[in-house]
């Protein structure tokens, strides 16, 4: 490919723009003209006209660009995804509607300043991993042509990878914003369900359909899933974002992490991908990662479900107005499969999927993130005529069962095969750990060192993080009836708390036992100090304010120095409380003192 691609990053795009080199006008009227010279990759069903673009440059033209965090940046939307006033054909020609208002996702982009280069080209009705199953035709691999683009995002992908746009919106229901990502360079984020709003978009399988973003680099994905990411109150299946999962937090991860890898893997003997899989684990261990080998066999069999289970029946439905004739054979054989379904195998693969949910959990419930390919492997454009079905299985191995579980994924570059076709991996884990897995999945891309998408520009070096991370979990220091084994410590147990360490302050502290004779109190004092027993919990971060909310006065929580030199969350006390109350920091602790006090 060209190496004279524009810079299309967010970074470099408002950069441009800062600098008076080119205008939004300028830039994407510039990048209408490429997206036309190269058609033959058939990444858009509509582009928009110049007419068509002309109110968006109006609007940025009076608008304050400080203001707007995606002023002047190019994008491109699904065409099963609603722009108001430009047809929506899901790749359908006779399912084709023109909506009078656009999918809440896209309001929010365009409301941020960014501007919609078109509507793309996808498998029909978003079916299919490949990219070839559409009357507007195949999709082809940004690298090399005689392969596939993947799918069913295709055009999102093309459009991105080719420099036309700075990043896209697809959909994601069993790795179709996944599996084109990692066949084109581009980092592929599959939100968590309901994080991005679905309103305005078709439907595949509803209950599990995810807007996706298809980005250059991590930076970027994160700063249009911050905007994206509002909640829609009439979205029956949007859920509102967490704090903590937030672009204020993106680049922070530990220094010593766990990651997952299954403990087989199939390639399906294709052993270029099989060495970058090897290629992205030994980043990662170089990166202070700790590699956890788990049984993937549950999440295989939960994989299964969607495709031979009840949920192709949500296909049918979505569908169930078309005519059966206006669809593609492939996408007719598929949708049929449907019939027949009973509610009765329904609720039955309803039970299956929540045992075997629980069996997953478990497995990846120690580790920060789990890595697997995004495919096994890939094929070029006239083997998927060949097996059309069967190949666009084994792409979706390790893609179709994170919807179904309820995970969020990032699929990230990691190398090129010998016929120029790029690969990666998947990084995953639970709903809402959106950001913390898009900054894992920096580190991994820029370990690689890949240029952007097809072009030869770097990736941008990460900013500094500004905020803290945030941890599930809060450690607590306990001095006394909390401590294992005393009165009070089910407020702990039963919270889901779980001893960590049984070790002493620093040596800086005094112990009181208050007045009541039940309680101690630990009071800083620099001169006079003792080093204190206590206890480190850690506790599940959501259940911490209940906890403090029941510690009564004249105790509190504040910052604790232990003996190793950490302050961590514990108990102090207010000095107006210490009436009355006596000094046995003598004892060296709570335990000694009762002992002393039984004896």
């Amino acid at each position: 490919m060209s190496n004279t691609l524009i810079n299309l990053s967010l970074a470099a795009v408002s950069e441009s723009y800062l600098s008076a080199s080119t205008t939004p006008r300028q830039l994407i009227l510039q990048l209408r003209q490429q997206a036309i010279a190269q058609s033959d990759y058939n990444a858009w069903i509509h582009l928009l006209t110049e007419d068509e673009l002309e109110p968006y440059f109006l609007a940025l033209e009076q608008a304050d660009s400080d203001a707007l965090p995606l002023y002047g940046v190019p994008f491109a939307i699904k065409d099963n995804i609603d722009l108001a006033g430009i047809a929506t054909t899901a790749a359908c020609p006779d399912f084709a509607y023109t909506p009078t208002q656009s999918a809440f996702v896209v309001e929010q982009l365009i409301a941020a300043g960014a501007v919609p280069l078109g509507k793309t080209n996808l498998d029909q009705f978003a079916t299919g991993l490949v990219g070839v199953r559409s009357p507007f035709g195949e999709g082809k691999n940004t690298f090399n042509k005689d392969y596939i683009s993947g799918g069913s995002s295709a055009g999102s992908a093309i459009a991105t990878a080719l420099g036309q746009v700075s990043f896209a919106l697809g959909t994601d229901t069993a790795g179709s914003g996944r599996v084109p990502a990692a066949l084109n360079n581009l980092i592929g984020h599959k939100p968590s369900l309901g994080l991005l709003s679905t309103r305005g978009v078709v439907p595949a399988c509803r209950t599990l359909d995810c807007v996706s973003i298809f980005a250059l680099n991590t930076d970027d994905a994160a700063t249009v899933l911050d905007v994206a990411a509002c909640y829609d109150e009439q979205d029956p299946y949007a859920r509102p974002n967490h704090y903590a999962n937030r672009k204020r937090f993106f680049g922070n991860t530990k220094a010593a992490f766990t990651f997952a890898v299954p403990a087989q893997l199939d390639f399906q003997h294709n052993t270029e991908t099989e060495k970058l899989f090897d290629q992205a684990v030994a980043h990662f261990i170089a990166l202070g990662g700790e590699k956890i080998e788990i049984n993937f066999e549950p999440f295989l069999t939960v994989a299964k479900l969607l495709y031979e289970g009840p949920w192709v029946a949500e296909r049918w439905l979505a569908t169930e107005q078309v005519k059966t004739e206006s669809m593609l054979p492939v996408i007719q054989t598929i949708i049929k499969g449907a019939e027949g379904t009973t509610a009765a195998q329904a609720f039955a693969a309803q039970y299956r999927l929540a045992e075997l949910k629980r069996q997953c959990d478990a497995l990846i419930a120690g580790v920060d993130f789990t890595v697997i390919p995004t495919s096994p492997t890939f094929y070029t454009r006239q083997q998927l005529r060949e097996q059309p079905i069967a190949h666009n299985s084994t792409l979706g191995t390790y893609t179709n069962f994170v919807n179904l579980l309820d995970y969020t994924a990032t699929a990230v570059p990691i190398g090129f095969t010998d016929c120029g076709v790029p690969w990666g991996v998947s990084l995953f884990s639970h709903a809402f750990d959106d950001i913390r897995l898009l900054s894992y999945s920096q580190q991994l891309q820029q370990a690689c060192g890949l240029p952007m998408a097809t072009g030869s520009h770097p990736l941008p070096q990460p900013a500094i993080a500004k905020q803290a991370a945030i941890e599930s979990t809060v450690e607590v220091v306990v001095c006394g009836a909390h401590l294992e084994g005393q009165p009070l410590n089910w407020q702990l147990s039963e919270r889901g708390a779980t001893l960590m360490a049984k070790t002493h302050s620093a040596s800086n502290y005094l112990l009181y036992a208050l007045a009541d004779g039940k309680r101690p109190a630990m009071m800083r004092d620099e001169d006079d100090g003792v080093a204190i027993e206590v206890e480190v919990w850690s506790l599940p971060i959501e259940n911490f304010g209940s906890f403090v909310a029941g510690i009564p006065a004249p105790l509190g929580i504040g910052k604790v120095e232990l003996a190793d030199g950490r302050w961590l969350s514990g108990f102090i006390a207010d000095a107006s409380g210490l009436v009355g109350a006596s000094n046995i920091s003598s004892y060296g602790g709570w335990r000694h003192w009762l002992a002393a006090a039984k004896s």
